[in-house]
């Protein structure tokens, strides 16, 4: 049964690597290559929301060949707020990591 009260966010959605049609939602510029669960869920709480389930070894349903994970969020806004929000997150997170590695 379908769970209203949640919205699941899947890797996918913030893979630069992909094209819109296999599954990323968002622009390439607002993405990033490769995420890892950890990065999504880090990100998520990051903007301030709480995960409460995620999964590791499931797969997309454009990307059925390839692992991917995703996370569950209560839903408090529109969906696209919602990834506009972890996206940004993600982003600035990598983007420290990058500048900080030497």
């Amino acid at each position: 049964m379908k769970d209203y009260d949640h919205v699941v966010i899947w890797l996918d959605y913030f893979n630069k690597t992909i094209t819109r049609a296999k599954g990323r939602r968002l622009g390439r510029e607002r993405c990033v290559f490769d995420p890892s669960l950890a990065e999504l869920e880090g990100a998520a709480r990051a903007a301030g929301l709480e995960v409460t389930s995620s999964e590791g070894s499931v797969r997309h349903p454009r990307r059925q060949y390839v692992r991917s994970g995703y996370i569950v969020v209560p839903k408090s806004a529109p969906k696209s707020s919602l990834m506009g929000s972890i996206s940004a997150r993600l982003v600035e997170a990598r983007a420290r990591r990058k500048r900080d590695r030497p």
